[in-house]
């Protein structure tokens, strides 16, 4: 259900505003002169959560500022918390106001992940959870994640294969040959024994290193006993290395314990939040984060609070939260509007929470730095690119466009986009092109952008500042006329020429209109943005085309089996997890699958090589 207030007069009546609003769930939208919005929030309880704002002391003069312009509120009614989120997201990504601070970004945190099989698996993952796994994390990054992953490889041999692999091995693989896996796969090892190995990966990852250790002690001691003397060794050899990570881990509370630490530091203009993560009483790293629109008046308090509440939306919060940079009764507010059941919110108290804080601190102080310099550097270029094309402001967007294919095989055109001072990879697209004659990269280059940009025309998609064309005078006279179909060749548009002999620097700049190509040099800082760009585009199409390719070629060599339908395909496929794992798999391994005899196993064995 939708509310909107009749027009209310320019000097906001918030007393006979907020008795009308109901305590549901919603999302509300600040409006300005001229129908601006200024924020979209939402809430548990519209009612609490409007009326919050209309206090007579704020907590920031942003939130001050912003008050101070509303002519209305607009509010939306929903069913639940959820709808609301959703909501509010979409409503921000669309409408951009110019007081919502935003940290969304397109990845999800890492984490290890243990699997309920028989013989659980370990792996690295990323994504929405499943029920009967056992998730440990998150990480803040996925070196990080990685880096602990193959720590346990070496401490408890763990398979990390896929379930398809696993169940289809004849032989152990070569972690095994290298002492990384125990092979399970093969009955090498007991249930038991790798149940124990599991449990020893699961404490240590709960941060309860002296029980490992003492399980390790007691293990060796019994196989000493039994004059077992190399099995000793392997366990003498665990205990070692963990107590070398342990020995390196620079700052470990000593404590099972899980704790962010949360600072915001303003500093030459710019906000950074850094949350750093303990998880089991060590330091797993932390990761800058900064807002992706934050309008003025932005305080290093105003960041952290707005990350504290739209990180904990999306990822379990600890039993701890330890801020620096906000009030700790305003985050804890937050928090506590954010989450039913919610952790201890509080400032450093003890000497490690200080060093860690402290850390954070010094981290989020270097990305501030190393931010500016490279926004300093994409200004310079986007400043040099402007001159060069003699655009009235410097571009915001560019787009550009590649194709690939392997002699007309499996064609797919790319786009990638910058915007602002980098790239931006949740705006990538791909583009499977069909229906052309093969290896007419005309007709790809007009397919592609015909289905880019004619949802711009009609204005529903974003308008880019420049659009960069990977190709010489056929493809940029293509895709120009394109955009005089589409009635937008008001967008500059550049092709990107190779030069002699394909050397980089060399390239030529195309322009659509009469005016001879340009060779700018290869020290010219525009060239080095347009180069940036084209290769990013030339990477993400050569991806594309090689993923496309081996799936087609795979599933014809499939098609062409005599015998082999699409019952069996579809059996195949399920068996051995995907195209690749038919491709691996051996004659015997083949001959598991229901419905395929020896001889069909040996003709898919050979048609596949």
């Amino acid at each position: 259900m939708s509310l909107t207030p009749s027009p209310l007069p320019r000097a906001f009546d918030a007393g006979s505003f907020l008795p009308t609003l109901p305590e549901s769930p919603g999302v509300y939208r600040m409006i300005g002169a001229a129908d601006e919005v200024l924020y979209v929030g939402k809430a548990k309880n519209l009612k609490r959560r409007v009326s919050s704002y209309f206090q007579k002391n704020h907590p920031s003069p942003r939130t001050t500022m912003m008050v101070a312009r509303i002519e209305r509120v607009d509010i939306t009614v929903v069913r639940s918390e959820a709808e609301a989120l959703i909501l509010e997201n979409n409503l921000i990504k669309s409408l951009r106001p110019r007081f919502n601070i935003l940290f969304r970004d397109d990845k999800s945190y890492p984490y290890i992940a243990i699997s309920g099989d028989e013989f659980p698996r370990i792996a690295y993952y990323r994504g929405a959870f499943e029920k009967g796994v056992r998730y440990f994390g998150p990480f803040p990054s996925g070196w990080a994640a990685r880096e602990a992953l193959q720590l346990l490889q070496r401490l408890f041999l763990l398979r990390t294969c896929e379930n398809s692999v696993f169940s289809n091995r004849s032989r152990p693989c070569l972690l095994h040959q290298i002492k990384r896996c125990t092979a399970p796969c093969v009955n090498l090892i007991d249930k038991e024994g790798y149940g124990a190995d599991v449990k020893l990966a699961t404490l240590f990852l709960d941060g309860r290193h002296s029980d490992v250790i003492d399980n390790l002690g007691a293990r060796m001691q019994e196989a000493s006993a039994r004059f077992a003397f190399e099995e000793a060794a392997v366990f003498r050899d665990q205990i070692r290395t963990l107590q070398t990570v342990l020995h390196k881990q620079h700052v470990d509370s000593g404590k099972d314990e899980d704790v962010d630490v949360i600072v915001a530091l303003a500093q030459g203009g710019s906000v950074c939040v850094n949350l750093a993560m303990v998880r089991g009483g060590r330091h797993l790293g932390d990761r800058p984060q900064f807002p992706q629109a934050a309008g003025e008046g932005m305080s290093a308090a105003d960041a952290l609070l707005a990350f504290v509440e739209q990180h904990y939306l999306d990822h379990p919060a600890p039993g701890k939260i330890v801020i620096e940079g906000a009030e700790v009764e305003a985050a804890r507010a937050v928090v506590d509007e954010a989450l039913e059941k919610s952790p201890i919110v509080a400032a450093a108290r003890f000497q490690n929470e200080k060093a860690w804080v402290e850390m954070a601190l010094l981290n989020a102080k270097l990305a501030i730095e190393t931010r500016q310099r490279e926004s300093g550097r994409a200004q310079h270029q986007l400043e040099a690119l402007r001159s060069v094309l003699d655009m009235p402001e410097a571009p915001r967007r560019i787009e550009c466009f590649d194709i690939s294919h392997t002699q007309g095989e499996a064609t797919v055109a790319s786009c990638v986009i910058w915007e602002g001072e980098g790239m931006k990879k949740s705006d990538y697209r791909r583009f499977n092109i069909s229906g052309i004659e093969p290896g007419d990269d005309y007709a790809a280059m007009r397919q592609a952008l015909t289905r880019r940009y004619e949802r711009v025309a009609t204005g529903e998609g974003v308008r880019p500042d420049l659009i960069l064309i990977d190709g010489g005078k056929g493809q940029v006279g293509v895709a120009w006329e394109v955009l005089g179909e589409l009635g937008l060749q008001s967008v500059a548009m550049l092709g990107v020429a190779k030069g002699e002999e394909r050397k980089a620097g060399l390239e030529q700049l195309i322009f659509p209109d009469a005016r001879a190509p340009l060779v700018l040099g290869g020290e010219h800082p525009a060239l080095h943005l347009i180069q940036t760009v084209r290769d990013e585009a030339h990477r993400f199409a050569i991806t594309g085309m090689r993923a496309r390719r081996s799936k087609t070629r795979l599933t014809s060599k499939l098609e062409d089996i005599p015998g082999i339908g699409p019952t069996r395909r579809k059996k195949l496929i399920e068996t051995f997890g995907g195209l690749a794992g038919v491709r691996s798999a051996t004659i015997e391994d083949l001959c598991r699958v229901e419905g395929i005899n020896r001889r069909i196993a040996e003709q898919i064995y050979n048609a596949l090589r």
